[in-house]
């Protein structure tokens, strides 16, 4: 919080913003994580694994753990990609 925003209060400072302290790295890997299917460009998804590897070595042991499934999730879809999608994506 910054110093012009007001203190929570009653209930309200009462419930814990988890939000609040998670890293963006953090955010994006819990919400990857849950996403099951989407049709992106396989440029695209190389540059998400790319972006999530850098949280495999994360010292936080949730934050590595969820790198991890979604990093493996995204590499699988990567490979999976039918070769002319692939092909077209590369020509991009």
């Amino acid at each position: 919080m910054t110093s012009t925003q007001p203190l929570p209060r009653g209930i309200s400072a009462l419930i814990p913003d988890a939000r609040a302290k998670a890293t963006p790295g953090e955010l994006a890997a819990a919400q990857l994580l849950h996403l099951r299917t989407a049709t992106v460009p396989v440029p695209v998804l190389a540059a998400a694994a790319a972006l999530i590897a850098a949280q495999l070595e994360d010292p936080d042991q949730a934050t590595r753990e969820a790198a991890v499934a979604v990093h493996a999730r995204l590499l699988a879809a990567i490979e999976d990609a039918e070769p002319d999608r692939l092909s077209s994506a590369t020509r991009s």
